[in-house]
């Protein structure tokens, strides 16, 4: 009986520490937008700022993938030089790549968290409106942007979700090659080399795609 009350206390505690975290959480997300709305800034503009925030970091991340490629390719090409410094390279490229792709899902999801705000204020007002036209229109404005954004939400995602895979197998080549740096062991490796290289391309023209459909929403607000 003691352990079954022990349990029940155990529950209890951490469903009042969710909810307590739950509300500092939204009390902490009501004074940012207050103080945004302070210098004129409405939860469309804060809106419309976080996707021009991960459609930059997403071509910054683009760019550090890009530059992986780069590395790889240069080392794969041996042909004499320094491995040692081609291999240092190659690993602050890697590391530089992962740095951003963490930066990246940050922002998908600061950017979810704000759109879920303002679609949630928008549908409240529509409901203030006393004009069933413009409430209508209003309505319909908001169905609009709502379709739009789940389609550039999904292409976000998409990318974000090819990231991991890719930084593995880029982690994986970056610590072999650590211990294996010298014309045999590369040249045994060119074969798995030209699948990562073709999936680091994959994920470059994903994200490429996902920075054009946030321009383009950008645009639409």
């Amino acid at each position: 009986m003691k352990l079954i009350n022990i349990l029940f206390l155990c529950i209890l505690s951490t469903l009042l520490l969710s909810s307590c975290a739950r509300r500092i959480k939204k009390a902490v997300s009501d004074a940012k937008y207050s103080a945004y709305e302070m210098v004129g800034y409405e939860k469309r503009d804060v809106f419309k700022k976080e996707v021009g925030n991960v459609k930059e970091a997403q071509e910054d991340t683009g760019e550090a993938f890009k530059d992986s490629l780069t590395r790889l390719k240069e080392i794969y090409a041996f042909d004499g030089g320094d491995l040692e410094k081609q291999h240092s390279k190659l690993d602050d490229s890697y590391q530089d790549a992962r740095e951003k792709a963490a930066e990246v899902s940050g922002r998908i999801a600061k950017v979810d968290e704000v759109a879920q705000d303002l679609f949630t204020e928008w549908g409240s007002e529509i409901d203030e409106i006393n004009s069933s036209d413009l409430k209508s229109q209003s309505r319909r404005k908001l169905q609009e942007t709502k379709s739009k954004y789940r389609t550039l939400h999904g292409q976000l995602k998409s990318s974000e979700k090819k990231m991991a895979p890719v930084l593995s197998k880029l982690k994986d080549q970056v610590l072999y090659l650590k211990h294996n740096l010298n014309a045999r062991a590369i040249t045994g490796l060119k074969g798995e080399s030209s699948k990562i290289q073709g999936e680091i391309q994959t994920l470059i023209n994903d994200m490429n795609e996902s920075s054009k459909q946030a321009d383009e929403f950008i645009k639409s607000l």
